[in-house]
């Protein structure tokens, strides 16, 4: 059977495609820009039919449909949210959910997350925008490697929403129309995710952190404004390689000035590595029929083992707060999940354990407008995301310290001398009434 044949069998109505799904499943959507949205909307509209009237829903990221289908208060009592990283729109629907407990967090390390996905948690099925199939049969996952490259492979049904939009990608990114066992077809803009200008203290922690990055270092930027902030310091940099969890549009200017161009990788020279993309529609125009954009799989990608393999790696992550021993709390705020582990600890062991390699968490001082220290005495709830055996460079406006080696009396002097000057003292009373100092 040709291609075009087989393509045409599979094909079918969002709704039809649904009808796969049975009671108490467990169903798993792509990440972020690979949210299907028409698929999530036939799946709320079955739900509000009752034609099934229980759901277990896992994620990473979820999109503004998510938020405004499965996930509003009416099916609450039938679709259980299980994210695994949660955006602005999860958080805007938990405040809506009449109970914050149906909404259930789940705690994983990103480069684990496939295999959760499909080991600890039985794959029912997968739903994922891909984009339109090629001459040889071949979809791409386009943006998203992430989970969706190991799940698309062990799931028990495969659904695909073909959009025309998607940038077809290289890499590990590539499923044959005999993978999959249902498409649908829906042509709707890509999620943008458009970078924000950096504040005047994310620019003044950025150039801290560039004047540390040298020429020919390989670089993982996460996300906020302080690693976008940085990439733009980097203009006059050489030889700079990309093997990084997020491609975002700062990065492409870099490529194409070839400042970044991965000469001097320990391996996959000349690849840019990513394993998710979020940004603006020219970046996905950029992404495009690119040899040089390279997706695989957060398995993979997200390894510390792998990321080692570079040397002079360097990781730029963002945090919430920071303790006086050094633990960083990058997924929790006011007691509730706020993001998500995500990759942040994979890239802070695989750039240390890098020959010559460097990993910095960065944060503003303070928050609420300078009402509170986001240096604080110890992290609130117990999110700790990078444990202080692990912390390396941490950065505010008021400086960079590095941590490794320091005993717990030097890391919190170190650590309350880059506080926003009105919280050193209380930080100081602190560290003398846990015995940190003396």
């Amino acid at each position: 059977m040709d291609i075009e044949t087989l393509y045409q069998q599979k094909l079918t109505r969002p709704e039809k495609a649904c009808l796969v799904l049975q009671n108490k499943q467990n169903l798993i959507l792509g990440m972020g820009v690979a949210m299907p949205p028409k698929l999530i909307e036939a799946v709320a509209g079955m739900l509000e039919g009752d034609e099934f009237s229980a759901l277990n829903l896992y994620y990473m990221h979820g999109s503004q449909t998510l938020s405004e289908s499965l996930l509003k208060p009416e099916l609450a009592d039938k679709v259980c949210p299980r994210p695994l990283f949660m955006s602005s729109y999860d958080r805007a629907a938990l405040k809506r959910l009449p109970n914050r407990s149906l909404m259930e967090f789940v705690p994983a390390t990103f480069h684990q997350v496939g295999r959760l996905l499909t080991e600890q948690i039985e794959p029912h099925c997968f739903m994922v925008t891909v984009s339109p199939m090629d001459k040889h049969g071949y979809f791409s996952l386009g943006t998203n490697a992430d989970y969706g490259a190991s799940v698309i492979r062990k799931a028990h049904h495969i659904v695909v929403e073909v959009n025309e939009n998607m940038p077809r990608t290289f890499g590990e990114c590539s499923v044959h129309i005999s993978e999959v066992d249902t498409v649908v077809e829906h042509h709707t803009p890509l999620a943008e995710m458009p970078p924000h200008p950096p504040s005047t203290t994310d620019i003044k922690i950025a150039r801290l952190i560039a004047d540390r990055i040298n020429d020919g270092d390989t670089l993982q930027m996460g996300v906020g404004g302080v690693p976008s902030a940085v990439l733009g310091f980097l203009k006059e940099h050489k030889n700079l390689g990309l093997h990084s969890e997020l491609f975002c549009p700062a990065m492409v200017e870099l490529i194409q000035s070839g400042v970044i161009n991965g000469k001097h990788k320990s391996w996959m020279q000349h690849k840019h590595i990513f394993t998710l993309a979020l940004g603006d529609k020219a970046m996905y125009d950029f992404m495009d029929d690119n040899p040089s954009i390279v997706g695989y799989p957060a398995s993979w990608v997200n390894n510390p083992s792998i990321i080692q393999k570079n040397n002079n790696m360097v990781s730029v992550n963002a945090a919430i707060e920071v303790d006086l021993s050094g633990q960083i709390n990058a997924e929790q705020l006011a007691g509730q999940p706020f993001s998500g582990t995500g990759g942040q600890l994979d890239f802070v062991r695989g750039a240390y354990a890098s020959k010559g390699g460097r990993s910095f968490v960065a944060l503003n001082s303070t928050a609420k407008k300078g009402a509170i220290s986001r240096i604080v005495p110890r992290l609130e709830g117990g999110a700790v995301t990078d444990t202080r055996m692990d912390t390396q460079f941490v950065v505010t406006e008021y400086g960079c310290v590095d941590l490794k080696g320091l005993s717990l009396p030097q890391r919190a002097r170190a650590l309350i001398a880059i506080a926003h000057p009105d919280f050193r003292q209380q930080l100081i009373d602190s560290a003398h009434e846990q015995g940190l100092l003396n």
